[in-house]
C-alpha cells in the first residue's frame, strides 16, 4: 500500500454507501439470483446483508468505533424483537456479526437467537451425500447440491459461535463442511473452485471458477483459524488448500490489480467484489504466516484496485449482482453489474485489513 496512503476517510464513506443502500425495484427477480430477497437495502435480512454486517464487525472490532457497535446492535434489534427469517443456508449469514458481537459484549440479549439458529441448523438443514449442507436458499430447493457460498455463509458461523459458546460439536460440524466441500468443489488440476456439485448428476455444473466463489473460499480459509481452534490435522490440510489456491489466484490478477469473474476466462469483466475477498484473504493469510510476500504483493495491487472503484457516494461500483448456479459459462458474463451489500461489505474487509500494511509515512 503506498506510503500516507488514507485510508481512514474512504472506510467511513464505505459505512455510509453501505447503510444508505435501498433497493430501487431492479433485480428484484427471483429467478435471476434464485432467492427472494432483497439484495440491496441495508435493513433486510439475507445474505448481502449478512456479509455486510461482518464487514462492520471486523471493522469495529479493527477500530474500537463504539458507533459501529451501536449500529450492530439497532440493526439486529428489530428481528429480536418481531422474529427471524425462516431458515437457509443465505439466511444464516447475518448470524456470524452477531456472533461477533456477542462474543465481544457478551449482551444476553442475543445468545437465545444464536442458539436457537444454531440448534435449528444441527437438526434441520437439509444434507446432501456424505453430509454436506445443502444449498437451499429463500425461495428455492437444489437437491443435492453444494456451493462453495456455504462454507462463508454458514461455516464460519458455526465455527465461530461454537468455540465462543463453548459448543464444540459446532465446530466439529464446520471443520466437516469445509472437508466435504473441499472434496468435490476443489479442482485438483487448476487449485481453483468450482461453483458448484450436483451429487445427483455427479458433475460441476457449468465447471466455472467463478472469482466471487473463490473469493468466499479465500477469505473463509484465511478468517477460520481465528474465529475457531481447528484440529491440527485439519488445519494442516486447509492451508495446503490455501496456499494451493493461492498459487493458482496470483498468475491470474489482471494488469490493472483486478481478477475477473470467471477467474480464467478473458472474455468475462473485471469483478470488484470478487478482487476484494481475494485481496483480503491474501493479505490476512501473509500476516498471519500463511502466505509468502507474492501473496501480500498480489493483495496489496487490488487494495489499490478497489480504492479506485468506490465513488465518492461510498458506493462500491462494478459488483456483479448475485449468482445463482449457471449451467454454461455464458451465464456468468452475463449477470448484471450493482451495488449490493457484499460489494460494500467486502471492500470495508479488503480495506480494513489494508490498514494492517500501511507503510510508515
Amino acid at each position: 500500500m503506498p506510503a500516507g496512503q488514507n485510508v481512514g476517510p474512504v472506510l467511513e464513506r464505505l459505512v455510509e454507501g453501505l447503510t444508505a443502500l435501498r433497493n430501487n425495484g431492479r433485480f428484484h427477480e427471483p429467478n435471476l439470483d434464485g432467492t427472494a430477497g432483497d439484495y440491496i437495502s441495508f435493513q433486510s435480512w439475507e445474505w448481502p446483508q449478512g456479509v455486510g454486517l461482518y464487514g462492520l464487525a471486523r471493522l469495529w472490532l479493527h477500530t474500537g468505533d463504539e458507533r459501529l457497535r451501536k449500529m450492530l446492535e439497532d440493526w439486529y434489534a428489530p428481528y429480536r424483537e418481531h422474529g427471524l427469517p425462516p431458515l437457509n443456508i443465505n439466511t444464516t449469514a447475518p448470524m456470524l456479526a452477531l456472533t461477533l458481537l456477542w462474543n465481544r459484549t457478551r449482551d444476553p440479549r442475543w445468545q437465545p437467537m444464536l442458539d436457537g439458529w444454531a440448534d435449528r441448523l444441527m437438526a434441520e438443514a437439509p444434507r446432501t451425500g456424505e453430509d454436506g449442507f445443502q444449498h437451499d436458499v429463500s425461495d428455492k430447493v437444489n437437491d443435492g447440491e453444494l456451493w462453495d457460498d456455504t462454507l462463508f455463509m454458514v461455516g464460519l458461523f458455526l465455527a465461530a459461535y461454537g468455540e465462543a459458546s463453548g459448543r464444540r460439536e459446532l465446530v466439529e460440524e464446520a471443520q466437516h463442511q469445509f472437508l466435504v466441500h473441499a472434496r468435490y468443489l476443489c479442482d485438483v488440476r487448476t487449485g481453483l473452485w468450482f461453483h458448484g456439485w450436483s451429487f445427483e448428476r455427479r458433475d460441476n455444473f457449468a465447471g466455472a471458477r467463478w472469482a466471487r466463489g473463490n473469493a468466499w473460499i479465500t477469505a473463509g480459509l484465511a478468517d477460520l483459524p481465528e474465529l475457531c481452534k481447528l484440529d491440527p490435522t485439519i488445519e494442516r490440510f486447509l492451508n495446503g488448500v490455501l496456499a494451493t489456491q493461492i498459487e493458482a489466484l496470483l498468475p491470474l490478477q489482471t494488469e490493472s490489480g483486478a481478477w475477473r469473474t470467471l477467474l480464467d476466462d478473458p472474455q468475462s469483466y473485471e469483478e470488484t467484489s470478487a478482487t476484494a475477498g481475494i485481496a483480503y484473504g491474501l493479505m490476512k493469510a501473509a500476516r498471519t504466516g500463511r502466505a509468502g510476500p507474492r501473496a501480500l504483493a498480489a493483495g496489496k495491487r487490488a487494495l489499490s484496485y478497489i480504492m479506485g472503484q468506490i465513488g465518492p457516494d461510498g458506493v462500491v461500483e462494478g459488483v456483479s449482482y448475485g449468482t445463482r448456479m449457471g449451467h454454461d459459462l455464458q451465464f456468468y458474463r452475463d449477470i448484471p453489474v450493482q451495488p449490493t451489500g457484499y460489494g460494500q461489505s467486502l471492500a470495508i474487509l479488503c480495506l480494513a485489513e489494508g490498514l494492517n500494511h500501511m507503510e510508515p509515512t
